[in-house]
C-alpha cells in the first residue's frame, strides 16, 4: 500500500464530560472534530473512573490536536499505526534489510505488543517482550531485526508527536541473550537441588501469594516434575490426562498473541507423551475430579479461572523476592523445567527417551543435562577394562606392568 502523506493541520476540538452513575467507570469523556480532508464530524469517547481522569484524557487530546495531531491517530494501537507508517519508518534501507524487518513484526512485535495503544507501551514492556523471544529460542540476529524494526516505529511515533521518547531503545538485551546461551551450555547449573528444595520453594510462593492460592504451588510442582513450560502447564485440558497408564498427552501451550492470550501448537508442533510420577497422581487426580471429568476443562488456572502466564505466575507469587530469600537470586520459572530434566537424566532416563519427553529437535540439547562425575567416569574405565580382560586373543597384563600399576 503506498503511503499517503497527510501535512499536519491543528483541529479545534469540542469536548464534554458525561457522568453515568451506577457503572464501574462511570465518567464518558468525548471529544468532537471535523475532518480536514474528508470534512466529516467525527468523534471519540472513552469511560474513566473519574473526572480528574477523564479531563487529562481531553487534555492530552487538545495538546496533540493543536499540534496537527489527528485525535483518532493519537490513540491508534501500535499494530494499527505500524501498518499505517511502516513505509515512511523503513525508508532508506534496502529490501534485504526491510524484508527480515518485516517479517519480525508481523511474527514477534505484533502479536506480542500489537493489541497495546501505541502511547502506553512502556521500557518495561518492551524488555519482557525480547527476553520472552530470547527465552523461546529465537535467535541473535532474529530478536535484532524484531527489535530494530519496533524501534523504528516507534521513532516515527516520536517524529509525530504521539510519544516523547522512544521505549524501545534498551539496553542490555545482548547481555541477556549472553545468559540465556550460557543456560543453554549448562542447563543443570540452573536445576533445583532435590524434591524438598522444590517442595520449600512451591510453599513459599504459595505464602506470598494473594489469598494463600495453593494452585500455584501445583503449577511449579507440576512443572518441575513433568519437565513443561509454564505455557504448556497452562494449556493441559483433562482429556490430555490418561490416568490409567499415568501419561500426559502434550498437545498445546498457552502463548500471547494478538488481543489476548491463545492456545497454540507445542514449540516443536509436535505432540509428545510425558510420564506423571507416583509423586504428583494425587494431585492431578484431585483436580480432574474437581472439573467433574468435564473433557475440555483446563487442569491448571488461576484463581479466579483464568489462564497461566510464566507472567502472572511471577507476579501473583512474589517470584523474584520469594527465589531471592530462599537464595535462588537467578531463578527463573523456565528453569522448573531443567530441574525436572535433570533430575530425569540422573535417574538414569536413557539418552533417547529423555529427547521424547523434552521435546527437543536436537540430540546436541538433550545431551547437555547428562552429568558425567568422576564416579561415572570410573565406572567406564572399570566396564572396559572387565571386557577387555574378558575378550579372547588379549594378552593379561605383564606382572611388571600390574605392579607398576599397583605403586601409582
Amino acid at each position: 500500500m503506498p503511503y499517503r502523506h497527510q501535512l499536519p493541520t491543528a483541529v479545534p476540538l469540542a469536548h464534554d464530560i458525561e457522568h453515568r452513575p451506577g457503572r464501574k467507570l462511570p465518567y464518558k469523556a468525548r471529544v468532537r472534530w471535523v475532518d480536514p480532508h474528508t470534512k466529516r464530524r467525527r468523534s471519540m469517547a472513552k469511560m474513566h473512573a473519574g473526572v480528574d481522569a477523564a479531563q487529562e484524557w481531553i487534555d492530552a487530546l487538545l495538546a496533540s490536536a493543536g499540534r496537527g495531531i489527528d485525535p483518532a491517530t493519537a490513540n491508534q494501537t501500535l499494530a494499527e499505526y505500524g501498518t499505517a507508517h511502516m513505509q515512511l519508518a523503513l525508508r532508506g534501507l534496502e529490501p534485504k534489510t526491510t524484508d527480515p524487518y518485516l517479517a519480525g513484526w508481523r511474527l514477534r512485535v505484533v502479536p506480542a505488543l500489537g493489541h497495546l495503544q501505541l502511547n502506553m507501551i512502556t521500557n518495561g514492556d518492551v524488555d519482557r517482550t525480547v527476553y520472552a523471544w530470547i527465552a523461546d529460542g529465537e535467535g541473535r540476529s532474529t530478536v535484532k531485526n524484531s527489535l530494530a524494526v519496533l524501534v523504528r516505529i516507534m521513532e516515527q511515533a516520536v517524529r509525530d508527536g504521539l510519544i516523547t521518547a522512544n521505549p524501545a531503545r534498551i539496553k542490555g538485551w545482548q547481555r541477556q541473550y549472553q545468559l540465556a546461551e550460557d543456560e543453554l551450555d549448562d542447563p543443570r547449573s540452573l536445576a533445583l537441588r532435590d524434591w524438598d528444595a522444590l517442595q520449600e520453594l512451591s510453599q513459599a510462593l504459595v505464602a506470598r501469594s494473594f489469598d494463600q492460592y495453593p494452585g500455584w504451588g501445583d503449577v511449579v510442582t507440576f512443572a518441575a516434575c513433568t519437565a513443561a513450560r509454564i505455557g504448556e502447564v497452562s494449556g493441559v485440558r483433562v482429556k490430555d490426562i490418561d490416568t490409567t497408564n499415568w501419561i500426559w498427552n502434550l498437545r498445546r501451550q498457552t502463548t500471547p498473541s494478538p488481543g489476548g492470550l491463545a492456545d497454540k501448537n507445542t514449540k516443536g508442533k509436535v505432540a509428545r507423551r510425558v510420564p506423571l510420577i507416583d509423586e504428583v497422581r494425587p494431585m492431578v487426580a484431585q483436580r480432574v475430579l474437581a472439573a467433574s471429568h468435564r473433557p475440555d476443562a483446563r487442569l491448571f488456572t488461576g484463581p479466579r479461572g483464568g489462564r497461566i502466564t510464566t507472567a502472572v505466575l511471577r507476579d501473583a507469587t512474589h517470584w523474584d523476592d520469594v527465589v531471592q530469600s530462599l537464595g535462588y537470586e537467578h531463578l527463573r520459572r523456565h528453569d522448573l523445567r531443567h530441574t525436572g530434566l535433570t533430575w530425569m537424566a540422573d535417574a538414569g532416563v536413557p539418552l533417547h527417551v529423555l529427547r521424547l519427553i523434552a521435546g527437543h529437535g536436537s540430540l546436541q540439547t538433550t545431551q547437555r543435562y547428562l552429568h558425567p562425575d568422576l564416579q561415572s567416569v570410573v565406572h567406564a574405565g572399570r566396564t572396559l577394562s572387565n571386557h577387555l580382560s574378558t575378550t579372547p586373543g588379549l594378552p593379561p597384563p605383564s606382572p611388571g606392568m600390574s605392579a607398576t600399576l599397583r605403586r601409582l
